[in-house]
């Protein structure tokens, strides 16, 4: 079968907790300046309980399914509770499962997300899809893609990096990689020949920031070392600031749209994959930024990463986006 995307990245099972019995502290060593505390040696009472699919490779295959691209999801579970839901939900929206393989190494990756409101820690288990290799992945499918969508990749699930964005570039198969912690850690040195070879690059400010050695709050220096080493287009969400990109002659920029945060988990997915799908279907950048934008927003507006995705046909709010030369 010819295939619109071939999605990689971690399937996960995610459970949803809420309590009222905890405390915040302030905590210097913590990026966020702030400990969440529970009390020690006792129990505490789960308000609310709720279990859902995340992962990046599920999420971003969901979001382009419903957006009615042939998509399949090429990954690793185990054989147990978890593997079994994630099949059921890649079947639910609509992604073929295809390329999804099983092991007796690890358990399927697992996520217990405590959320107060909009933020949320979380507490995970890199199982199973941390052990797909190169050598897992069938050649002869993979070929059949127009674009490949990386996830952000960690543990050892990052040594796939390279030799599926060498192969797509050797096949004339497009590349999204939306880069996470760990592929940055490879090094700029190991990461400039893979950049060169990716058409689109998605970023968090945080992210793009601990790339470039730039703060991010001087955009466009940042943009332009980013420019130095991808000659596609690159992208840095903001958080409530909203998006900006650049295909390297020109800076785009995107506002947040306003609305209720109910949980944060998949923000990123959605807005790649919507950004992708939008690409797909002939779209310029300003179209996919609007479209990635709204689905990253609504997707925000409900429990669980694939809960709020936009479908195909469904209406959505555009965005007004800037656009100045570089």
């Amino acid at each position: 079968m010819k295939y619109d995307v071939v999605t990689f990245g971690s399937a996960t099972l995610d459970v949803f907790l809420k309590t009222r019995n905890f405390s915040f502290r302030k905590e210097k060593k913590f990026l966020s300046q702030k400990a969440v505390c529970f009390p020690f040696g006792s129990k505490a009472d789960i308000n609310d309980l709720a279990f859902r699919t995340g992962g990046g490779g599920t999420n971003a295959g969901a979001a382009l399914a419903l957006q009615g691209l042939k998509t399949v999801y090429c990954g690793m579970i185990a054989s147990d509770f978890s593997g079994s839901e994630i099949l059921k939900d890649l079947k639910r929206f609509g992604v073929d499962s295809s390329l999804v393989f099983k092991t007796d190494k690890a358990p399927t990756n697992f996520s217990v997300i405590f959320s107060w409101g909009p933020d949320r820690t979380a507490f995970v288990w890199r199982g199973a899809s941390e052990l797909l290799q190169w050598s897992n992945v069938p050649q002869d499918e993979i070929i059949k893609a127009r674009w490949f969508y990386l996830a952000p990749f960690s543990g050892e699930l990052v040594d796939l990096f390279e030799p599926l964005v060498n192969f797509a570039h050797k096949n004339k198969i497009k590349v999204f990689a939306n880069l996470g912690n760990t592929q940055i850690d490879l090094g700029i040195k190991k990461l400039k020949p893979i950049l060169k070879k990716i058409d689109i690059v998605l970023l968090n400010q945080e992210e793009a920031s601990l790339l470039t050695k730039i703060a991010y709050q001087e955009e466009e220096k940042v943009f332009k070392k980013l420019d130095d080493w991808i000659d596609g287009l690159a992208i840095m969400t903001k958080g409530k600031g909203g998006v900006a990109a650049s295909d390297g002659n020109y800076l785009y920029g995107v506002k947040s749209l306003p609305v209720k945060i109910v949980e944060k988990t998949g923000a990123g997915d959605a807005f790649g994959s919507g950004f992708l799908s939008a690409i797909l279907k002939g779209g310029d950048i300003e179209t996919a930024l609007q479209l990635a934008v709204a689905n990253a927003v609504s997707c925000i507006q409900e429990l669980g990463a694939k809960q709020g995705l936009l479908k195909k046909g469904q209406t959505w709010e555009k965005v007004k986006v800037s656009k100045k030369k570089l």
